[in-house]
């Protein structure tokens, strides 16, 4: 969830009164610089706590928005005979939720691996190592292959199973320059096989990547598509 900006709220209250807005959705009417300032603190946690939604676990992207603005609104107006959980139980019963449905996630994402896995390892051109990872030559370069004490310069595009892009170099229009060593397993092995100029789409299975842990937007037990082009070495 996003803090509030002190700097938002300070601007808020030191400009000048704002004359009756209105909003068409909802009636509200903003009189004063205070409404205003308490507007924008809905707007800032409103525009943050909507984004965590849509990857909250076992919601599916399908949040029920209605129970979390009635638990709001009944505890930040203080009314809390009418909740259906005190804050404490609230607190605990959260905490045991993300927990179980976390792992039901990871589960559930582990088996799609390999169901994946299996079939993609059957389709023409794609070469299975024996560490699990998967991968396809787009184009074989002629330069040299680079090792574990090198550095290289790549472009490269990642993706997950549904053809989300999480990462691009490519999208940003500038290589990324880095140890062979500073990358996940499966980066190391596939780039100690791609001569300069190769570009090769690799499936890299979750043992290879970030586990069972997950990091950042990529959740546990999670399968990656990279296309890597291997552009310089730096020996």
């Amino acid at each position: 969830m996003k803090k509030i900006s002190i700097l938002l709220i300070l601007a808020a209250v030191i400009a000048p009164p704002v004359a009756a807005q209105q909003n068409t959705l909802s009636g509200i009417t903003l009189h004063s610089a205070v409404d205003s300032a308490c507007y924008a603190i809905g707007v800032n946690y409103g525009a943050g706590l909507g984004e965590s939604m849509k990857t909250f676990p076992g919601a599916g992207g399908e949040a029920n928005l209605n129970a979390l603005a009635e638990g709001f609104m009944r505890a930040i107006t203080g009314d809390f005979e009418a909740l259906l959980m005190a804050p404490e139980e609230a607190q605990v019963y959260l905490q045991s939720y993300i927990l179980e449905a976390t792992i039901k996630e990871s589960e559930a994402a582990k088996e799609e691996e390999v169901r994946f896995m299996a079939y993609n390892k059957t389709q023409e051109g794609v070469i299975t190592t024996e560490s699990g990872l998967q991968y396809k030559i787009l184009k074989q370069g002629e330069g040299d292959i680079p090792t574990i004490e090198d550095r290289v310069t790549v472009h490269y595009t990642g993706v997950f199973l549904d053809g989300t892009v999480f990462d691009s170099s490519e999208v940003r229009g500038e290589p990324l320059t880095m140890d062979i060593t500073q990358v996940i397993s499966g980066w190391i092995e596939l780039l100690q096989l791609m001569p300069v100029g190769s570009r090769y789409i690799a499936w890299i299975p979750s043992d290879l990547a970030y586990g069972s842990q997950g990091f950042q937007s990529i959740k546990p037990n999670t399968t990656l598509i990279f296309e890597v082009e291997l552009l310089n070495i730096e020996k």
